[in-house]
């Protein structure tokens, strides 16, 4: 059945929206000088004398699981260049560099006003049969909001880069004589798959979004729409279907919370950082809010979804039931040929998901003012109240835990992910500030539910808060979880 919320989600899924989750540029050659210590001058392309030279003064590359620095060939096996031995004459790197930054911030469609900062991070040589499986980078830097990855001319067969995001999938193979520069959200799942023969050598940066944003002024045909769903739904009461057990028959609603797309980290969060499609439907939403008489925060939202699911007949490699070699996807392609950096649909997961059958959101922090820092909440939000127009699903999570049959249960898979969101109510909804120890946003709270403090009773102790906010479903009517093990993703330290 098609709800109010599937209306909003198909609306703002029709912004146009530039830009993309990776792209690719080259530059050529002439100002890339490099040498690394204890080798020498890096002549290009890459001999595969000078890529032996260079692992010898290498070592095996670590990766970052948590909070955990670990060394595991079987999830990570390239040879890592330590930063002190690598010096780049930048001032003629420069040359090259900028000017493709910028048009990589126009291809990922970050606002024009700001700029890329690239910060070296690493230099890494992947030989015969290494590789590195499908990971995620962590944001070290608050301005972070992406990786490059510039692959060096040389000689090698295999090793694609192959970056996902939302379902899709985007595959770049490198030119042999030029340099390649691959930019992606720091949110996207990537791996390099392995190198079959030859070497692959790369330098690995960090991206800092710098400078001040220009204002997105999304067209009238886009916010008209959107500015008139709102203000319907704010004045019609929630379908019956959509309501939790035990909520108030036509109570109109009182919030929406639109989930964005992206991932964020806390200190990373801003209205100025909003990743490719997020930026623009932030601006509409925004937009439409004012028109409608709503207010608008930004926020980070923790997502829980547990699904039935079944086990799918595992592979040699990569997932998938039949038999793959490495090199049946990675036979070589000329650079110009549009399959060497297309987009196709990801790869299916290990697990076969059925049905969803419980989830729960909680909002984490949340922006009230322009440029303000994010605040610290813990808001429990009724997921009759949230929309989407990516699901959950088609996102990787951050964490993931599956439990097998276990007789008369098990068979699920819990995922967790992280999203940013926009909270939106409407201005005349002026609320009592809540009892003491909760969060609000000015004297305000039509957001949701505190989470349960230990000792600090329920929500609806003071009979401030609990009026705000509509009973979610009790906890008996949950299905019970039992749960054995846990497969993480590895978040690295760094790209390929």
């Amino acid at each position: 059945m098609t709800t109010s919320q599937d209306v909003l989600a198909a609306l703002l899924g029709e912004v146009a929206t530039p830009g993309a989750f990776s792209a690719r540029r080259t530059a050529p050659v002439d100002d890339f000088e490099l040498d690394v210590r204890g080798v020498g001058r890096v002549l290009l392309p890459v001999s595969a004398e000078q890529a032996n030279q260079l692992c010898r003064v290498g070592r095996p590359a670590t990766y970052g699981l948590g909070d955990k620095t670990l060394l595991d060939a079987r999830v990570r096996n390239t040879w890592e260049i330590p930063i002190s031995r690598v010096k780049l004459n930048q001032r003629r790197w420069a040359k090259a560099l900028v000017p493709a930054l910028d048009c990589l911030r126009a291809d990922l469609g970050l606002p024009p006003g700001c700029r890329l900062k690239a910060e070296l991070h690493s230099m890494l040589v992947y030989g015969a049969e290494q590789f590195f499986v499908p990971h995620q980078d962590s944001e070290k830097a608050d301005a972070m909001v992406g990786s490059l990855v510039v692959t060096l001319p040389s000689s090698f067969k295999g090793g694609a880069l192959v970056v996902r995001h939302a379902g899709m999938s985007a595959t770049y193979r490198s030119p042999k004589k030029s340099l390649s520069l691959v930019a992606f959200y720091a949110d996207c799942r990537h791996e390099v798959r392995p190198v079959t023969s030859g070497y692959r050598v790369t330098l690995t940066y960090n991206l800092l979004l710098q400078g001040h944003a220009a204002t997105v002024d999304p067209p009238p045909a886009q916010v008209d729409p959107v500015a008139a769903w709102l203000l319907g739904h704010f004045e019609t009461a929630a379908a019956p279907a959509r309501r939790t057990a035990g909520a108030a028959a036509h109570e109109p609603a009182r919030r929406l919370v639109y989930l964005l797309d992206h991932e964020y980290t806390a200190r990373g969060l801003s209205w100025s950082r909003l990743k490719g499609p997020d930026a623009m439907r932030a601006a509409t939403l925004q937009a439409a809010a004012v028109q409608a008489g709503c207010e608008v925060v930004l926020a980070l939202a923790d997502i829980h979804e547990t699904w039935d699911c079944m086990e799918q007949e595992e592979s040699s490699w990569y997932g998938g039931s039949k038999p793959r070699r490495w090199d049946d996807w990675d036979d070589e392609l000329d650079e110009d040929d549009p399959r060497a950096g297309g987009q196709s649909l990801g790869d299916q997961d290990r697990y076969q998901l059925e049905d969803l059958i419980d989830w729960d959101v909680t909002l984490v922090c949340w922006i009230d003012a322009p440029d303000s820092e994010p605040k610290p909440v813990s808001l429990s939000i009724d997921p009759s109240d949230v929309c989407a127009s990516v699901p959950s699903v088609e996102l990787p999570p951050y964490a993931s835990e599956y439990e097998g049959y276990m007789g008369n249960y098990g068979n699920t898979m819990d995922r967790w992910y992280h999203r940013a969101a926009l909270v939106v109510w409407p201005q005349h909804q002026a609320f009592r500030r809540p009892r003491r120890g909760f969060p609000a946003v000015g004297a305000r709270h039509p957001l949701g539910a505190p989470r349960h403090r230990r000792g600090g009773g329920g929500p609806g102790a003071d009979g401030n808060a609990g009026a705000l906010l509509a009973p979610r479903r009790p906890r008996g009517d949950r299905p019970r979880l039992f749960r054995q093990g846990t497969s993480h993703r590895p978040r690295s330290r760094r790209a390929g």
